[in-house]
């Protein structure tokens, strides 16, 4: 078989990271992008290839895809756009500025990489997108308006996408993860200082009841939460069946969210979700 390439973004922990590792124990030659230039670094050290790629920064969009496509000859047979982050905070406490960067990075940045892939794919004849969205792509929970619509934003995206690429030979996939073993809510704890001013809110009691004990405790596992080697196995399959589906939902809430939504009274369904 020949050579298949993946460009893998978000790789410095968590899905990206245990994607990187897992494809590369089948055979793909993959090229672990993060943000930082030490992660990067950390990863060469690990083996991999390992552009610097943040979505935030377009100059590094166009660089790091060039470093790939230098290295493969100018091929790439799948790209799964993994990272961003959360901005965590009351819909009505998070500012445009805030809004705007969460988009920058969890949007902008990969319809960017993606449009420059889509013309390298078909070229060669064929490829594979895959998009890492979320439960919250379709689902919603208090706190999160900010990453959740990001998400709706992302799955708008790739849904018409998909759409469009019927009758070419390059497949647009959704995987929709639940609850994962991350560092996400680590790494959201500075986002959230530097966006969301809680002490002058008028939900102020809530957050030191609700929010913050989440944010900042030690916390455990969230219900059904499973490790990101869950996500990597729905990649593989994204990845290697001979017809992708359209969506992979990984954990139960993922499952069950999705099912609900289309068979639940919509009150019910809010009902239920603001008990979360």
């Amino acid at each position: 078989m020949a050579e298949r390439s993946i460009l893998i973004t978000g790789c410095s922990s968590g899905i990206g990271l245990d994607a990187a590792h897992g494809l590369r124990a089948r055979g793909w030659r993959v090229f672990a992008a993060c943000r930082k230039a030490e992660d990067c670094e950390r990863l060469h050290s690990e083996g991999f290839e390992s552009p610097r790629i943040d979505y935030g920064d377009g100059e590094s969009i166009a660089t790091g895809l060039a470093e790939v496509l230098e290295a493969t000859g100018g091929r790439l047979e799948a790209l799964f756009n993994n990272g961003g982050h959360g901005l965590t905070g009351a819909v009505e406490d998070v500012p445009v500025e805030g809004l705007r960067e969460i988009f920058e990075s969890n949007v902008f940045g990969w319809h960017d990489l993606t449009r420059r892939v889509i013309p390298v794919m078909r070229a060669q004849g064929g490829g594979r997108i895959l998009q890492c969205s979320s439960v919250l792509g379709y689902g919603v929970m208090r706190w999160r308006g900010a990453y959740i619509a990001s998400k709706h934003a992302l799955e708008g995206l790739t849904e018409t996408l998909r759409l469009e690429m019927r009758g070419e030979p390059i497949e647009v996939v959704l995987i929709e993860p639940g609850p994962i073993t991350s560092d996400f809510r680590i790494k959201g704890r500075a986002v959230f200082e530097r966006w969301i001013d809680w002490k002058s809110s008028a939900r102020a009691d809530m957050y030191r009841a609700d929010l913050l004990p989440r944010l900042y405790g030690a916390g455990g596992k969230d219900a059904f939460e499973l490790p990101a080697a869950a996500v990597t196995r729905a990649v593989i399959r994204a990845l290697e069946a001979r017809r992708p589906r359209a969506r992979y939902r990984v954990t139960i809430p993922a499952k069950a969210t999705w099912w609900a939504r289309r068979l639940l009274p919509g009150a019910l369904v809010e009902a239920i979700t603001a008990r979360v």
